[in-house]
């Protein structure tokens, strides 16, 4: 149960952070949640991320080490306890939180990196090397000399507590450099050095939380076992589910693996799924103490790894796409030159749809596979002349020209202009195909006159 309760929100961070991979400041899921829930809400998400890598064998068997060695348990106030656990946590702040801002300026860097196919496949290689680790395959650990003179670093008193939280990023970053890896990927899509370097604090508070808690009021913390072990399957699964998502959305032969819409191939997505699963309890009960099939460990985790992933692929995948097909509605007839488009427009009296969008903009695929396919979409374009913009190229001149006469600060930037080219409707992020067939109705109806700019 344990294992089910973990992998849920693990895999759906996960699909999360890689749909949001792309794009500039508007781009992609998790810029859709800053939006649509306030940046509070993914700020929270990072605090959570802190307290999953918190539990991880890196980490979680240090903590009544750590906090002894600069006193948090055997002084006599609590309130002392609770300052003394409180700087520690304010030094791993201090180690990681310029890590989230970096990650935000260099964020236009990374959408235009992660425009070139070589670059998603060095990512899909690291996250599946990470994930590896996590399964057992090798162990990422620093020299053991250097792991035990960073733990003697520090020593009694603030001083020793706040130069103990700096070091502890160091000590843990086997296990937390997954975790890091992800979060900074996602934070670089957001070209948002404000929100990365909330994000890195929030990160650092929850991976301190449980330090805090042991320091301030000397709780006797459960003692590690198997379920640190399925920690680490669930965060295996989720890393590698993360490095089929980035090819899955730049390659179109590794998305036909998985994009069936079909309601059967989500029952088959979630069967398959809970295979994995299964096997993984197994696992997990496997490496409690004297358990009577403790040699069923490693190969239940074996069994269970391609299972879990590849279900995991399928459902999340199939999760995401539009349900509502219709074979027989009109293809969307795209335009990809703004003067012949116009041309016509202006020949036909029709109003105009452009799509800005890039290669690397996983928001720009979703709107792709998920809005334009919807049949009442479909049919309502037939009364624009739509026109697509590619701007996977930031160095094109003429897309370039095009994104600064239409005012295009991010992608996707989806525009409608009426009939007589006056902008009308605007959308900068991902939209539900109902709420963007509404728009298109109201276009059309208004005969171009009335309609206000959507957000």
């Amino acid at each position: 149960m344990l294992m089910l309760i973990l992998l849920v929100p693990a895999l759906a961070w996960a699909s999360d952070c890689v749909d949001g991979g792309g794009g500039g400041s508007d781009t992609g899921r998790f810029q859709h949640i800053l939006e649509t829930q306030g940046a509070l809400v993914a700020v929270l998400m990072s605090f959570g991320f802190g307290i999953v890598a918190s539990l991880t064998p890196c980490v979680y068997p240090m903590v009544p080490i750590t906090v002894s060695i600069f006193g948090a348990t055997e002084t006599k106030s609590r309130l002392r306890g609770a300052a003394l656990s409180g700087t520690f946590v304010l030094g791993i702040a201090v180690l990681f939180t310029p890590m989230g801002a970096i990650a935000g300026k260099t964020g236009m860097l990374m959408g235009s990196a992660l425009s070139n196919q070589w670059v998603i496949v060095g990512l899909a290689v690291l996250f599946l090397a990470l994930a590896a680790s996590m399964f057992g395959a090798f162990e990422l650990a620093l020299p053991a000399g250097l792991t035990n003179k960073l733990s003697t670093v520090g020593g009694v008193g603030f001083k020793g507590a706040f130069v103990m939280g700096l070091v502890m990023g160091l000590i843990a970053a086997p296990c937390t450099g997954p975790f890091l890896t992800g979060l900074l990927m996602y934070i670089g899509t957001t070209g948002n050095v404000v929100l990365g370097s909330a994000a890195l604090f929030s990160f650092s508070l929850g991976l301190g939380v449980i330090f805090f808690v042991a320091g301030a009021f000397a709780v006797n913390l459960p003692k590690g076992g198997a379920w640190m072990m399925g920690i680490k399957w669930v965060s295996g699964v989720g890393l590698a589910y993360m490095a089929f998502s980035y090819l899955r959305d730049k390659f179109e032969v590794v998305r036909s693996l998985v994009d069936h819409p079909s309601y059967a191939f989500g029952a088959l997505a979630g069967a398959v799924l809970l295979v994995g699963v299964v096997l993984g309890v197994i696992h997990m009960m496997a490496e409690r103490r004297k358990s009577p099939i403790a040699h069923l460990s490693k190969p239940m985790k074996l069994a269970s790894i391609i299972p879990a992933v590849a279900g995991a692929a399928m459902l999340f995948t199939w999760v995401g796409l539009n349900h509502n097909i219709d074979p027989n509605a009109p293809e969307i007839t795209w335009l990809t030159n703004e003067e012949e488009a116009l041309a016509k427009a202006n020949a036909e009296g029709k109003p105009v749809l452009i799509d800005f969008g890039a290669e690397w903009c996983a928001a720009c695929k979703k709107l792709e596979h998920q809005t334009f396919p919807d049949p009442n979409v479909r049919s309502e374009a037939q009364r624009f002349v739509a026109l697509r913009v590619d701007a996977t190229d930031d160095e094109d001149e003429t897309i370039n020209k095009l994104k600064d006469k239409y005012k295009v600060v991010g992608l996707p930037t989806v525009i409608m202009l009426d009939k007589t080219g006056k902008e009308v409707v605007r959308f900068n992020d991902f939209v539900q195909a109902d709420k963007f067939y509404a728009a298109m109705k109201c276009n059309v109806a208004s005969g171009g006159s009335d309609v206000v700019g959507m957000q």
